[in-house]
This record gives structure tokens, sequence and C-alpha cells, in this order.
């Protein structure tokens, strides 16, 4: 392999890894948000039962 191919693979590979991390965190983000609406929706029916 010459040192072209080598560096073109090595930058090819950590674009992957990079995208891949990218992907975790965009769908860790996505969970969070979906838990602050959960707890946000679960203090709202808690406001409403005390209210009555």
């Amino acid at each position: 392999m010459t040192v072209t191919r080598i560096a073109s693979l090595s930058v090819t590979l950590l674009a992957l890894v990079a995208l891949t991390a990218c992907g975790n965190t965009i769908r860790g983000v996505g969970n969070d948000v979906g838990n602050v609406i959960d707890a946000t929706q679960d203090a709202g029916r808690s406001v409403a039962r005390s209210a009555r």
C-alpha cells in the first residue's frame, strides 16, 4: 500500500467514527427532549389533580 492510500483510508475511517458519534449524540438529545416533555406533562397533570 502506498502512503496516499493509507492516508485516504485513515481519513475515511476517522470520518465514519465521527459520523457515528454524531448520530449517537443526536439520538441522546432526542431522548433527553422526550424525557423533558414527559416530565412537563406529568407536572401539569399533578397540578390539575391538586386544583380539583
